[in-house]
Parts: structure tokens; C-alpha cells; sequence
């Protein structure tokens, strides 16, 4: 069996949205308690948004986290998946695919304990640029 270290940074950050679902629980089932909510009492249909605005702030980063990390990473996971089929072995592509990993493990973070929006539109900002050159390199790798 063939290694392609290209999956690792998509294998540890489909890992580390896992680790934010839990924690995501680890905060939103007490929180529930303690605003009085039931999950028994709930009329079919409820979702989150009907009670996130009894919920504290920071149970809330958690959960806008957890659904941050559904959106845009689906598109790092296409690319890998691009790069890994097409046989990319680069450092370059590795690289920015450690770095758009890390920065969304660190924006994960910095999202759930400080949330401070300026910090977090640079961390943003820069994983974009990776997962831009990501995807820039699969194109010109299957295209061209």
C-alpha cells in the first residue's frame, strides 16, 4: 500500500471536527439544563436556532464553530482528494495543506474560548489563502 501524505491534513481535520462535536455537546446539553430546556419536551421540527438565543455566548461560538467547519473545509476535502487522486507528492502542497488544517484547528479555538472577530477574520483570511493555492495547484495539476 502507497502512503499519500497529501490526506493526512484532511484525515486530522475531519479528526479534529469530531473533537468540536463533542465539545459542542460537552457545552450545549448543560447549557439546555440549565436554561430549563428539555429535549423531551421539544415539538417535532425544533432545531438550535429556535432556542440559541437562551443560550450563553460561548455555547454558541461552539456551535457556529462546528457548523463553520461543515462549510468551507468540504471544499479543502474536494481538493485533497484532487491532489491525492492525481498523485501530487509536492512539499508545497503539502504545506499549505498542514497549513489549512492548523489554521482551522486554530480558528476552531480561537472561535470557542476568546472569539475575538478580528483575530478570527485573519486566521479565516489566511486559511482561505491556502486552500486558494490548493486549489490553483489541483487545477494546473488535472488540467494543464
Amino acid at each position: 500500500m502507497t502512503t499519500l501524505p497529501i490526506l493526512g491534513p484532511a484525515a486530522v481535520l475531519v479528526l479534529w471536527s469530531l473533537i468540536v462535536l463533542m465539545w459542542l455537546i460537552a457545552t450545549r446539553l448543560p447549557a439546555f439544563n440549565r436554561a430549563g430546556i428539555r429535549l423531551a419536551d421539544s415539538p417535532p421540527g425544533s432545531r438550535y436556532a429556535d432556542v440559541e438565543q437562551d443560550m450563553p455566548a460561548r455555547v454558541n461560538w461552539v456551535s457556529h464553530n462546528y457548523t463553520h467547519l461543515m462549510e468551507q473545509p468540504t471544499i479543502f476535502y474536494a481538493v485533497v482528494a484532487v491532489l491525492a487522486l492525481a498523485g501530487d507528492t509536492s512539499t508545497v502542497n503539502l504545506a499549505f495543506a498542514w497549513g489549512y488544517a492548523g489554521l482551522r484547528i486554530a480558528h476552531s479555538l480561537w472561535q470557542g474560548l476568546v472569539n475575538v472577530v478580528a483575530v478570527r477574520v485573519v486566521l479565516f483570511a489566511l486559511s482561505t489563502l491556502c486552500l486558494w493555492v490548493l486549489a490553483v495547484n489541483a487545477v494546473r495539476l488535472t488540467v494543464f
